[in-house]
C-alpha cells in the first residue's frame, strides 16, 4: 500500500505498532538510453554482447574489502583488456592519497548560492579523481538532506532545502562528469542520522518522499548522474539496497534513471532479492552472513543466473547500466592507470592488501592539485556568511591592534592530518570526520593568515591559543582594538565516537567551552568579532544579542585555504555573499525533530510524521522566531528590490506519460552449463579475493523467495510521472517567467543573492518554499534584472492518488526577497489551464 501522511501520523501515535510498508514494485526497469545516454548505451550494448556469464558477473561484484588498490574494486575482463573499475571516496577530495586538494564541504559550497562555483568545484574534484585513475567518485551527497540539524553527516550535503540541494547536486555532477569521472550520488535515501543507521526504518508518506527527499535525487538524475549509492537504513521496513519501491519504481521507473545502483559499503543483505529489486553493483563485495561465497553476489550471482532465479535480462541490464555510465563520461578515452593505494602511503607495498600479496610500486605520488587552491580560497570566502555586523565593525581597516583568541584559530599541533579520518577536534575545524575526508596538502589556519595581514598593516598582533585560560583571553582582549574569538562544533560518521558524540551531535552548543570563551572575551572588549566553524547550526542567540559582540561570522568548513578565505572577508577583499543554507534556531526544540539515540531494538522505527515541514518550513508553520532564518546573510553594502513581474508562459496542458516500454532485451548468448562456471583447473586464486566462479557444478535452487513479477520480461507500463532522466519532460516546462530589479544602494560593489519563494496556498502546504535564486554582482548604484523560470514541477504538489504531480486549486503567490523571511516583493500567480 501507499502510506498517506494522515496514516503515518496515526501510525506514529500508535508507537509504530503496525509497521509501515511501501507496495513492492517488480520487475526492475531495464535501461533504454534516451537524451544524453544514447551513444553510451550503443557502446555499452556492443561491449556487453561480447561478455561471458562470468565476465558480466565480474562487473557487478566488488572483489572484497582492501582486496585491490581502491576503496572499491570490481572484477575485470582481461580477455577484452578491460581493467577493473576503481571507486573511491570522498565528497571533499580524493581519500587515502597524497598530493591532492581538500575542497570546502558540501554545506559550505551550498552557502555560496553560486551555480558557477558549485560546477567549478565539481569539475576540479573530478579532475583530481581522474588524475589518480579513479573511475567512480563516491559523491556528491544529498542524503542526509538534513532533516535533523544534529545529523552527523549533514555537512557532507548541501542543506535541508530540496530545491537548493537539487541545484547544488546537479551543478556538482555536471562539473565532475565533464571531467571524465562517474559521479555516484548518495545516500539513497532517508539516511538522516548515524545512530542505528544500519538497521533503523525511516518511515515516510509518499507525498513527503516526493516533495522533499526525492526532489534533489531527481535533479541528480536529470543532470545525468552515472551512479546512485543506496543507503544502509531501511525505508518503510525494507533495506534501501533491496527496496523495490525506491529502486525500481521511484528511481528507475519514475525518474528514468539510466545509470547503475551501487551499495554503500556493507549495505548488501540479499542475493536474488536485491538483484530483482534493482541493485546493479555490490560493494565492497563481501557480505556478513553471505554464505559459502562470502558474498551475496560473485559466485552466488552466477549460481542464481544458472538456476534461473535471476534471468539473463536482469544480469545484462546490470552490466549495460555500469558500462553506459563508463562510456557516458568518456572513461574509455580519459582513463589512466590507478597510481595510488588506499591502504598505504609508502611508495612500495602490497597490490593485494588483504591478501598481503603482490609487493610492488603502488604509490606514484601523482600531483593532481593544479591551481585548485585558488578556487578553494574563493569558495571559502564566498561561502562565509556574515550574520551580524553592528556599526560597520567589519571590514577591518588596519586596526591598531587585534587579539586572535581560541583553539579554533590555530594549527593542529599534530599537523592537519594528525588524526585518522579527522577524528579529532584539535586546532581549527575545516572538515568534519568520517569517510567524507581527504588528506590535507596543507591547512592555512586563521591565526597564520591574520598574523600575516597584521604584519603587512603594522597592526599589533596577539594570539591566545587555548580555550580554557579565560584570564589570558580576557587580558589579551582588553588591550586590543578588536578581539576576534573563535569557536566550533563538529560531527561525523557514526562508526566512531568523538567527545561522546557518536557521529550525530549530542546537542547544538559550541564545543570545548566556546560559549564561555566568547562570554569572557566580550565581557572586556566592546568590539568582539565571533567566528564560528561548524558543521551546521549552533545555538548562538545569546551571542547575537550580546551588545559587545559587534560581528558574527559563520565560516563553515572551508578546507585547506581556511585562514586566507576568512581574512579575505574580514578585511573586505571579498564582500561576503554567503547565505545560510539552514535555519539557526534559538533552542534545540525549535526544529521539531530529534535524533533517535536510545532504542531496545537494533531496528527501531523512526516516523517522519512532520511530513514536508523541516527546517524553515517548520519554523514558519509554528511561527517560531529563529536567530537567523534560512537564506539570511549580510553584505558590506545594501540592496533594494523593485519592479516584480510575473508573466504566464503557456506551454500547453500538462500531459501525464503513458504507453509501455519495449520488452526486456538480452545481449549475447550465455553458456549455462555449470561445469564451465567452476574455477578453471590450475587457476591460482588470490586469498580473500571475490571471484565469479562457482564452487561446484552441482548447483541448487535459491532458498530466497522470488517476488511475484520479479522475472517478468514483458513490456511494462510507463508511470504518469515517468520519463527519461528526471521524469516526465512536461514537468520541466516553464509556466511563469518572474523577474525583479535589484539595485546596489550602498557605496561598495557586492553580490546579492535574490531568492524566489512560492506559496502553494493549501492548508497542508508550507507557508513558502524556495523555487529559485541567483547571484547578482552589482557596482554601487547599479541595477540589474534577475529572471526566474518557474516550471510545472515548481508549482505542483505530489498527488498520491494519481501518482503524479498536479496543480492544486489553491491560490499561488510568488515572493522575491533576500531570505525566507525577508520577502520584499510579492505577486499572485493565476493558475494556467488545467
Amino acid at each position: 500500500m501507499r502510506i498517506s501522511l494522515a496514516a503515518l501520523i496515526s501510525l506514529a501515535a500508535l508507537g509504530s505498532a503496525q509497521k509501515a510498508t511501501f507496495e513492492p514494485s517488480f520487475p526492475s526497469p531495464w535501461g533504454t538510453g534516451g537524451p544524453g545516454w544514447d551513444e553510451a548505451y550503443e557502446k555499452a550494448r556492443e561491449f556487453v554482447s561480447k561478455l561471458t556469464l562470468l565476465e558480466k558477473v565480474n562487473l557487478t561484484t566488488g572483489t572484497g574489502n582492501q582486496a585491490d588498490l581502491c576503496t572499491g574494486n570490481t572484477g575485470s575482463v582481461p580477455r577484452l583488456n578491460f581493467r577493473h573499475l576503481c571507486l573511491q571516496d570522498g565528497p571533499v577530495g580524493v581519500r587515502y592519497t597524497d598530493k591532492n586538494s581538500v575542497f570546502p564541504a558540501g554545506i559550505s559550497a551550498a552557502a555560496t548560492w553560486s551555480r558557477s562555483l558549485l560546477q567549478k568545484r565539481g569539475e576540479a574534484i573530478g579532475q583530481e579523481f581522474s588524475g589518480k585513475g579513479i573511475d567512480v567518485h563516491l559523491g556528491p551527497v544529498v542524503g542526509p538532506l538534513g532533516r535533523d540539524p544534529a545529523g552527523g553527516r549533514n555537512f557532507e550535503a548541501f542543506g535541508p532545502d530540496p530545491y537548493l540541494a537539487g541545484v547544488a547536486v546537479a551543478e556538482t555532477i555536471i562539473g565532475q562528469q565533464n571531467a571524465g569521472v562517474i559521479a555516484s550520488v548518495k545516500h539513497y535515501i532517508l539516511n538522516e542520522q548515524e545512530h542505528f543507521r544500519s538497521g533503523i526504518s525511516t518511515n515516510i508518506d509518499d507525498r513527503t518522499m516526493h516533495e522533499v527527499y526525492l526532489w534533489p535525487f531527481a535533479d541528480a538524475v536529470r543532470a545525468g548522474v552515472g551512479s546512485v549509492m543506496c543507503s544502509y537504513n531501511q525505508i518503510n521496513n525494507t533495506y534501501g539496497c533491496e527496496n523495490s519501491y525506491v529502486l525500481n519504481k521511484l528511481l528507475k521507473n519514475e525518474l528514468g534513471f539510466q545509470g547503475f545502483v551501487v551499495t554503500d559499503w556493507g549495505a548488501h543483505h540479499s542475493g536474488v532479492v536485491s538483484a530483482l529489486a534493482g541493485l546493479d553493483m555490490s560493494m565492497p563485495g563481501e557480505g556478513l552472513g553471505a554464505g559459502k561465497y562470502g558474498s551475496y553476489w560473485g559466485g552466488a550471482l552466477t549460481e542464481a543466473v544458472l538456476s534461473g532465479a535471476v534471468p539473463q535480462w536482469r544480469l545484462d541490464d546490470m552490466a549495460i547500466r555500469i558500462m553506459a555510465a563508463f562510456y557516458k563520461v568518456g572513461r574509455d578515452k580519459k582513463q589512466v592507470d590507478i597510481n595510488y593505494s588506499s591502504w598505504t602511503y609508502e611508495t612500495t607495498g602490497y597490490r593485494y592488501w588483504a591478501a598481503k600479496q603482490g609487493n610492488t610500486t603502488v604509490n606514484y605520488h601523482v600531483d593532481v592539485q593544479a591551481d585548485h587552491g585558488e578556487l578553494i580560497r574563493e569558495i571559502g570566502a564566498k561561502a562565509t556568511v556574515l550574520l551580524k555586523n553592528v556599526g560597520k565593525a567589519l571590514p577591518l581597516v588596519k586596526p591598531e591592534s587585534i587579539a586572535v583568541i581560541g583553539e579554533d584559530a590555530q594549527d593542529n599541533p599534530d599537523g592537519p592530518n594528525g588524526c585518522v579520518d579527522r577524528i579529532c577536534n584539535n586546532g581549527t575545524l575545516a572538515m568534519g570526520w568520517g569517510s567524507a575526508t581527504a588528506e590535507y596538502p596543507y591547512l592555512i589556519s586563521p591565526a597564520t593568515a591574520l598574523e600575516k595581514q597584521a604584519e603587512a598593516d603594522g597592526t599589533v598582533f596577539t594570539n591566545v591559543k587555548g580555550n580554557f585560560d579565560l584570564d589570558a583571553a580576557k587580558a589579551a582582549a582588553s588591550n586590543a582594538s578588536v578581539a576576534i574569538v573563535f569557536a566550533n562544533a563538529n560531527s561525523g560518521e557514526g562508526y566512531t565516537t568523538l567527545d561522546g558524540n557518536f557521529g550525530d551531535r549530542n546537542n547544538l552548543t559550541l564545543w570545548k567551552g566556546g560559549d564561555e570563551l566568547i562570554e569572557a572575551v566580550s565581557s572586556v572588549n566592546p568590539n568582539t568579532v565571533v567566528v564560528i566553524h561548524s558543521v551546521g547550526p549552533v545555538l548562538i542567540d545569546h551571542i547575537k544579542t550580546n551588545p559587545n559582540v559587534t560581528a558574527i561570522v559563520w565560516a563553515g568548513l572551508p578546507a585547506q585555504e581556511s585562514g586566507n578565505s576568512l581574512t579575505d572577508v574580514l578585511y573586505g577583499k571579498v564582500n561576503p555573499q554567503g547565505r545560510t543554507p539552514f535555519t539557526w534556531g534559538k533552542g534545540a526544540k525549535d526544529w521539531g525533530v530529534t535524533t533517535l539515540i536510545n532504542s531496545t531494538s537494533f531496528e527501531p522505527q523512526q516516523d517522519f510524521a512532520e511530513g514536508p515541514f523541516i527546517d524553515y518550513r517548520y519554523f514558519d508553520r509554528e511561527e517560531i522566531e529563529p536567530s537567523f532564518e534560512f537564506g539570511f546573510g549580510l553584505s558590506y553594502t545594501n540592496f533594494t528590490y523593485s519592479n516584480l513581474s510575473a508573466v504566464l508562459h503557456d506551454p500547453g496542458v500538462y500531459k501525464p506519460a503513458y504507453g509501455t516500454t519495449p520488452p526486456a532485451p538480452t545481449y549475447g548468448e550465455l553458456d549455462l552449463d555449470p561445469k564451465n562456471a567452476v574455477t578453471p583447473e590450475g587457476f591460482s586464486k588470490i586469498p580473500k579475493f571475490i571471484y565469479p566462479y562457482i564452487n561446484s557444478a552441482n548447483i541448487s535452487n535459491t532458498t530466497e523467495v522470488i517476488p511475484p513479477g520479479g522475472r517478468n520480461a514483458s513490456a511494462q507500463p510507463i508511470l504518469p510521472a515517468g520519463g527519461p532522466s528526471g521524469g516526465n519532460p512536461d514537468l520541466y516546462k516553464v509556466l511563469y517567467i518572474i523577474s525583479a530589479d535589484i539595485t546596489n544602494s550602498g557605496d561598495v560593489a557586492g553580490t546579492e543573492i535574490p531568492q524566489l519563494y512560492i506559496s502553494h496556498g493549501g492548508p497542508a502546504d508550507p507557508k513558502v518554499v524556495l523555487r529559485g535564486f541567483d547571484e547578482i554582482l552589482l557596482e554601487p548604484g547599479e541595477t540589474k534584472t534577475v529572471v526566474f523560470n518557474v516550471t510545472y514541477r515548481d508549482l505542483s504538489n505530489w498527488n498520491s492518488e494519481v501518482e503524479d504531480w498536479r496543480l492544486t486549486g489553491y491560490p499561488k503567490t510568488a515572493y522575491v526577497g533576500a531570505s525566507s523571511r525577508d520577502l520584499r516583493l510579492q505577486k499572485p500567480l493565476p493558475l494556467p489551464r488545467a
